[in-house]
């Protein structure tokens, strides 16, 4: 039968409502721009053209709506407006803006879609298009699953092309010369005779004209700032050490507030003994609060130290108190029952491998989110207003959730993001401010300010899922012919989105994510995902599902090439069978000189992982000295149709592969009588910097989609990095953290 033979119910009923879309949804609804939010409440003589940009006679402001965590996207966004706009950097302020509907991600349907990346079939395309038309009519504004850049690359040079040609207008109002001959340079309209109108001179004018929207966008060929090396906007500030986050916020009346919750995650609190802490200095109140206690008190360190001293009787985890437990109900779902969907039935895998077959098993753990900045967040409640100051992924989620504890409407909550010090995931949850906004509920007007304390982060983390995978294959000729992979996990998205208030039906990718949809082509292939049923509650951790089932796909994938005795490198690129993918394969070969000889002791191992719509290839070459292992060199190479910022996007990817390496050397969350047993950065550290590789990177730019490189480099590390370990001692690894199996130097 043929593969669209094949199609599941579920995916037909999908595509078939994408093909009625105007019919779900109304395609005038879809199609309608939201109004622009910077017009309310706009002062005289202030000029908006769009969401994203404001002018007024003293300054030019671009609206970097995605979140910023560390990962330079205030930056990009404000490029990709300068370069249209004819700005430069050092002429405009950004700021994040307040949440609003019309800053809608464009990019989530590819992501929730099920069809893989490289299928750009109508049914894939028409049934993105109407899950981006339902995302649009929720207005879902979301910071996440390296949607970034895909979401900006295009609104937002129109945007600033927008902006620029009513500037244009403006100036041929006050001049009288035609709009043809004027020209835009340095932040100002150009005169044919060389006289510089400024924007902010022009704002008055163009607040009173329509925008137009009839702009074409520039040939890449007179692209100033895209695709060129760019300094960040926060590089300065964050060397010198001036860079504000939201841990560092001050305001005027601001109290002090941490909380104590039960270490057994959504345990409840039976009591609380909170005497010797009312006793210490500066505690000004202890609270209440859903499954725990808080502190409110006149500095951070004193609200720590009175948490501390409060004696409270927790109840019981919902969910089993001991690891192995854990391990027991996973390797226990692989039945047909607990069957979540069969994600890749190409060939007959059953039949290959009934008999002679290959096998292995794998397993990935729990693993914390651990940024460098905990949680943190300001918190003012009145009878007219909410104002909330924090640093989130989700802002518009955020004002219902914050909303509907304080009792207030979602436009009621105010909300000032804030740039975040790392997340990878964190800053998508909420626990932390509702527990602010049950704090300061309680004391209504005064600012609160809530801070975990580090062991607080780490025992209220949710944590990657915990998952594993069994594999059987079949080989033939130096050649793999069969494949068929099992993996179990609980529900991430049911997990996460449950918390939020969010139902998820039907199958859950994230299972199976960086498995199912790698585009190699086997005579018989099976991938299928098992759903766990929920343990310890989980969250989306940095690649999400592909950080584990990458990490199995590849590396059953890599013993199966060396059961049929064929190369690593050569087999891969064979089995391809998606062009931008082979390239990726082939270049990383190219850059590592892949095939070459090789000092006694050192090993090279190669994987490939598709993480949101981005093929990315490594190779980690590795020497197994007397002390153990020592990691040499890293190379990458990734398609992501458009490289915005060269500078940038190395770093994001040296930064994913020593993240991806270190959580797979050293990281892991375990629970004993229902508590995680990793309380700090040093009882799940990652890559020490003495450990660190050469890491040489390179972004392929054959693609026709914009794609974000946030995630994609962590998924290949551990699969490249046990294979390499292979090649270098003859020892699989099958489980991460590795540090359980060899030492590292």
């Amino acid at each position: 039968m043929s593969r669209v033979g094949k199609i599941a119910r579920r995916s037909f009923l999908i595509g078939s409502a994408a093909i009625l879309g105007g019919v779900a949804f109304g395609v005038y609804r879809v199609k309608t721009p939201y109004a622009n939010p910077l017009e309310y409440g706009l002062a005289e003589g202030s000029a908006t053209f769009n969401p994203w940009v404001l002018i007024d006679a003293e300054k030019v402001t671009l609206i970097t709506p995605h979140a910023d965590k560390g990962q330079g996207v205030a930056s990009a966004q404000a490029a990709l407006i300068a370069e249209e706009l004819d700005i430069e950097f050092g002429q405009f302020e950004i700021s994040f803006g307040a949440p609003d509907k019309a800053y809608w991600n464009t990019a989530m349907a590819a992501e929730g879609a099920p069809f893989m990346a490289s299928d750009d079939s109508f049914l894939a395309e028409t049934t993105r298009g109407v899950m981006g038309g339902a995302i649009k009519l929720l207005g879902m504004q979301m910071t996440g699953g390296s949607s970034a850049m895909p979401d900006s690359f295009v609104k937002l040079r129109e945007a600033g092309a927008v902006a620029r040609e009513t500037l244009k207008l403006a100036a041929s109002k006050q001049t009288g010369v035609p709009v043809a001959r004027l020209k835009t340079a340095n932040g100002a309209v150009q005169l044919p005779d060389g006289t510089a109108l400024k924007y902010t001179e022009l704002a008055g004018i163009a607040a009173g004209l329509d925008p137009v929207r009839n702009v074409s966008l520039r040939a890449p060929s007179e692209w100033r700032l895209i695709g060129k090396p760019m300094q960040r906007l926060d590089m300065l500030a964050k060397v010198t050490g001036t860079q504000g986050y939201g841990i560092d916020l001050q305001i005027d009346g601001m109290v002090h507030a941490t909380v104590r919750m039960n270490p057994r995650q959504g345990g409840a609190i039976n009591g609380y003994d909170d005497s010797a802490a009312k006793a210490m200095p500066g505690v000004k109140a202890i609270l209440p609060i859903t499954g725990g206690v808080a502190v409110v008190a006149d500095n951070t360190w004193r609200a720590f130290q009175a948490a501390d001293a409060i004696d409270c009787d927790w109840g019981p985890a919902p969910y089993p108190a001991e690891q192995d437990d854990h391990w027991a109900e996973v390797a226990a779902s692989f039945t047909k029952d607990q069957l979540d969907k069969t994600w890749r039935d190409e060939g007959d895998a059953a039949a290959a491998t009934a008999q002679g077959a290959f096998e292995a098993e794998y397993r990935s753990p729990y693993v914390a989110h651990q940024p460098l900045e905990p949680l943190n967040a300001v918190i003012r409640v009145t009878d007219e207003a909410v104002d909330v100051w924090s640093g989130q992924q989700v802002p518009r989620l955020l004002q219902q959730i914050v909303g509907k504890v304080t009792g207030h409407k979602p436009a009621q909550v105010r909300f000032h993001n804030q740039f975040i010090g790392g997340s990878f995931g964190h800053r998508l949850e909420f626990e932390y401010l509702k527990q602010a906004a049950e704090i300061a509920k309680q004391m209504p007007g005064t600012p609160v300010k809530l801070t975990y304390k580090r062991e607080e982060d780490f025992a209220h983390d949710f944590p990657r899922h915990i998952a594993m995978a069994r594999g059987k294959g079949t080989v033939a000729d130096g050649k793999v012919v069969a494949m068929d992979l099992s993996i179990a996990s609980p529900s991430v998205m049911t997990s996460q989105m449950g918390r939020a208030g969010i139902p998820v039906p039907g199958p859950d990718m994230q299972i199976v994510a960086g498995a199912w949809n790698n585009a190699y082509a086997l005579p018989n292939l099976r991938v299928r995902g098992y759903r766990v049923p929920e343990l310890a509650p989980v969250s989306s951790w940095r690649s999400v599902g592909a950080a584990g089932a990458g990490f199995f796909f590849d590396s059953f994938l890599d013993e199966l090439i060396h059961e049929a005795g064929a190369d690593p490198m050569a087999e891969r690129i064979r089995m391809m069978n998606h062009d931008l993918s082979r390239k990726v394969l082939e270049t990383v070969a190219e850059m590592s000189s892949w095939g070459g000889e090789l000092a006694p002791g050192k090993g090279r191992g190669v994987a490939f992982v598709e993480s949101f719509g981005v093929p990315t290839a490594e190779v980690v070459e590795v020497t197994n000295t007397d002390d153990g292992i020592r990691i040499d060199k890293v190379w990458v190479a990734a398609e992501v149709g458009q490289v915005v910022d060269p500078v940038n996007f190395e770093n994001l990817v040296q930064g994913g592969v020593v993240f991806g390496l270190g959580h797979a050397m050293n990281s892991r969350i375990t629970y004993a009588d229902g508590m995680a047993e990793q309380a700090n950065f040093w009882d799940a550290e990652g890559m020490r910097n003495y450990q660190c590789p050469e890491i040489f990177v390179k972004g392929l730019e054959n693609g026709s989609k914009v794609r974000g490189i946030g995630e994609p480099p962590v998924p290949p590390a551990a699969p490249a990095l046990a294979n390499a370990i292979f090649a270098a001692t003859g020892k699989r690894l099958r489980e991460m953290p590795f540090n359980q199996f060899v030492d590292f130097v």
